[in-house]
């Protein structure tokens, strides 16, 4: 079975000018951990699934965080904030493929097995491909969500315990993408659930093709899409990690577009005629999480030293030349209920060690973990690793540098037990202080996407309060509120939100950056 969906690099050339007529090459920055959206955390897992692929109840508005129709043409709440009933969109297609062809029309019971096999443990899909279902359950998911009514076949009712601020924002976030029941019937039938995260069927603009890993992703315009079909016929991802290699491509025309170009070839990309630079300040965060369940990380007290050892003037230098600012807060300066007046730990190294002797530390040993790809949030996490181990060794701290395989590298370092700091960082799936705040630093979110896995009670109790108030001032100053006692507790260091820069050929028309870090090529034609 999964010859049919396997097709090795060399059986199409991947030059734009050769592969196909009317065709995008996208070199990508790395391979997808999967193609099941609500498995993964990663958006280069997103980049190659949900937004090609896919489509989900409500959607945001490409270029911008507004919600709008989606697989839902209409959705009304409650008086009272417990109920939301969403109107289905009606003669929407799913692909078809070699194992699968649809007999239906996506109905109400694709919503309801999208979800279900996320929220109930007994579902024959939860512990499918892994059963992490991270984005799901560190968003309190489970207890949010009572039940879910198909009232008709095209209408659903999401019956929740609790009024929930973010909700229908929430709805349309990649986790939340609408997969196929009847195939999901059908490959648990044949023995094949897996299929569902590695031959995926969806009813995006976008139709799989086939996926050589670390080499090449294939898709197809979707013929029978309910929206207009895409302006390109064929969509390519390149798997490409090497940013200059990216770069190479890009000038020979053998792609049309790269993501996170190192921030030393920005000024030659602008000066060139045949390249065309878009940038947009960045809905994101760098930071490294300590396991503050291990000593002597469970101690603030020496989190708060560590911070103060690092030099991030340094690392905005070196590492981001110019294309980002120092991070003081979870969350960026962009977003609504950012508390200014917190002052950051200063860089101070004489007082760190002074605090770790205090705190009875001495000849500390520690792993700093370095991502094996790059992200918006840090384009070479190698080069900031190095510059911390140097600062740390200032305060007798030594420090060895790991990595891993980047599918590895996000699934271990979710363990309890994991030894060492995390570097990571984030980008905003839908515009609300929540989906950081509560996703990342939640005890809902510990072995999950709260990698410092820390679970602070009053932190918690006042992001939970958030969530349920409607009122955006009172939100506002719980979330003020939870920022202060973050960097009190300082589970993380946080070290850069960055500029975000989409090197393109120029030829390329229609593509916008998307504020929530996603690489989205519906809309997008190639002259």
């Amino acid at each position: 079975m999964k010859a049919k969906f396997m097709m090795a690099a060399g059986a199409f050339a991947l030059s734009a000018s050769t592969a196909f007529a009317n065709t995008l090459v996208y070199c990508s920055e790395g391979s997808p951990e999967g193609f099941d959206p609500a498995l993964f955390t990663a958006g280069t897992t997103f980049d190659a699934s949900s937004h090609p692929i896919y489509n989900r109840l409500v959607e945001f508005e490409t270029g911008t965080t507004n919600v709008i129709p989606g697989l839902a043409e209409s959705y009304e709440a409650s008086d009272d904030g417990l109920e939301y009933t969403f109107k289905l969109r009606q003669g929407v297609k799913f692909h078809s493929s070699d194992a699968f062809t649809p007999s239906r029309d996506f109905n109400a019971d694709d919503v309801i097995f999208s979800f279900e096999r996320q929220r109930l443990d007994g579902h024959p899909y939860n512990k499918v491909s892994g059963g992490t279902w991270e984005y799901f359950d560190g968003m309190s998911m489970p207890d949010l969500v009572k039940e879910i009514v198909k009232i008709d076949d095209h209408t659903v009712k999401f019956v929740l315990s609790r009024p929930e601020a973010p909700f229908v924002a929430n709805m349309a976030m990649d986790f939340a993408s609408i997969l196929s029941a009847e195939y999901g019937e059908a490959m648990l039938a044949a023995g094949t659930p897996e299929m569902l995260n590695g031959a995926p069927i969806g009813t995006g603009p976008f139709s799989f093709v086939a996926y050589q890993k670390d080499a090449v992703i294939r898709y197809q315009a979707n013929a029978d899409y309910w929206k207009e079909k895409a302006g390109i016929d064929n969509l390519i991802f390149a798997i490409t990690p090497d940013a200059s290699v990216r770069y190479q491509k890009l000038r020979a025309g053998e792609c049309h577009v790269m993501p996170y170009p190192n921030p030393a070839d920005v000024a030659a990309m602008k000066e060139d005629s045949n390249v065309n630079v878009m940038e947009q300040e960045g809905l994101n965060v760098g930071y490294l999480a300590y396991n503050t369940t291990m000593a002597p990380f469970d101690n603030p007290a020496v989190r708060k030293a560590l911070n103060m050892a690092i030099d991030k003037q340094a690392i905005i230098d070196v590492v981001f030349q110019g294309s980002g600012q120092i991070a003081k807060n979870p969350i960026p300066p962009t977003m609504w209920s950012y508390n200014q007046a917190i002052e950051d730990d200063a860089y101070n190294p004489e007082m760190a060690k002074q605090m770790l002797a205090e705190a009875g530390v001495s000849d500390l040993d520690m792993k700093i973990w370095a991502m094996p790809v790059q992200r918006p949030y840090n384009p070479n996490a190698r080069r900031m690793a190095e510059l911390i181990q140097e600062d740390y060794s200032k305060i007798g701290v030594n420090v060895e540098i790991v990595s891993y395989e980047w599918g590895e590298y996000l699934s271990r370092s979710k363990e309890k037990n994991r030894d060492g700091a995390v570097l990571l960082g984030w980008t905003g799936d839908n515009g609300d202080p929540d989906n950081f705040l509560a996703v990342l630093l939640g005890c809902d979110g510990v072995e999950a996407s709260n990698r410092a896995q820390w679970c602070h009670q009053p932190f918690d109790d006042v992001i939970q309060k958030a969530k349920v108030v409607t009122d955006t001032a009172e939100r506002t100053k719980l979330y003020e509120e939870a920022q202060t006692i973050f960097k009190e507790q300082a589970p993380w260091a946080t070290i850069a939100h960055s500029v975000v820069y989409m090197p393109m050929s120029n030829k390329v028309q229609g593509y916008k950056v998307h504020p929530l870090g996603g690489h989205i090529f519906y809309g997008v034609t190639v002259e």
